[in-house]
């Protein structure tokens, strides 16, 4: 992609939405505008997970998509560890659920980062957050509170 990706972060409040809840509202909005999606997990029982989730969120919606990365007709993949790499042109949005930053993030239109609300568990995102910076890019950060 010629032009930047834009990297958002969403940090979650203590009391807010989980990261999972998050990615599926994320993807949804997403997927209304056009776009096709990636998510990207940290373990397989994760993308099991949301799978479960996006199929009943939210409630009288449906949110097509397949934990299988060849499949082309579903707007949203759920991508977990035992896929190496997420391709270039498949998806214009990654959401990314795992502790490390994205590689070449211009692939991309937009990354989308979710920070969890537990302090203990956000220093990953402070590193991610840093490798996009020192690839020239200029994150915007969120706040997402209970009432999100």
């Amino acid at each position: 992609m010629a032009d930047a990706c834009q990297v958002d972060f969403y940090v979650l409040g203590e009391d807010a939405l989980t990261a999972e809840q998050l990615a599926c509202r994320l993807a949804l909005m997403a997927w209304e505008q056009g776009h096709r999606i990636t998510v990207l997990t940290e373990t397989r029982d994760l993308a099991n997970k949301l799978d479960d989730l996006m199929w009943d969120y939210t409630t009288g919606r449906f949110l097509p998509h397949s934990v299988n990365p060849g499949d082309l007709r579903a707007p949203v993949i759920i991508s977990g560890p035992d896929v190496p790499s997420v391709e270039e042109g498949k998806s214009e949005v990654l959401i990314n659920l795992t502790n490390t930053a994205i590689p070449e993030p211009n692939r991309f239109k937009r990354l989308l980062e979710i920070v969890p609300g537990s302090p203990a568990q956000r220093v990953a995102s402070r590193h991610k957050f840093r490798s996009y910076r020192e690839q020239g890019l200029d994150p915007a950060s969120h706040p997402i509170g209970s009432s999100a």
